[in-house]
């Protein structure tokens, strides 16, 4: 599954004051924007787009389960960029029941990757699972 993108762009560079919101040398708020804005010409509804320790979180309204991307720096790279979908699973348990989870990610990644590879600004995509060691 599809869960994980890196790629390379100078287009968020941080807020001045966004440390102020999330641990010192992380930053990503231009990112989630970006993503917040063009997730919504994909038909899917932002909810959020709120501050997170690792970085920043864009939740989607989704009624079976919680569905949201975390954007950060992405410290591999001087001008490196993570995204990463959660849920990261196939299946989720909610109560007594497993729910599938694999259309709407991958709907979501098909999204994201339409967004990123539509933009000058960005290269160097790469995608990788969350179980995937990266090389």
């Amino acid at each position: 599954m599809r869960t994980h993108i890196e790629f390379l762009s100078e287009a968020f560079p941080p807020y001045e004051s966004e440390e102020e919101q999330i641990n010192p040398g992380r930053y990503g708020k231009r990112l989630a924007d970006f993503l917040a804005d063009g997730l919504k010409n994909h038909n899917f509804q932002v909810t959020s787009v709120s501050p997170e320790d690792w970085g920043w979180m864009v939740e989607l309204e989704n009624t079976e389960f919680p569905l949201w991307v975390g954007c950060g720096n992405y410290e591999e790279y001087a001008n490196g960029f993570l995204c990463f979908i959660e849920p990261s699973k196939p299946t989720i348990r909610k109560w007594f029941k497993k729910i599938k989870t694999t259309d709407a990610v991958e709907r979501l990644a098909s999204a994201i990757e339409s967004i990123l590879e539509q933009s000058n600004e960005i290269s160097n995509i790469r995608w990788w699972s969350e179980t995937e060691t990266r090389t």
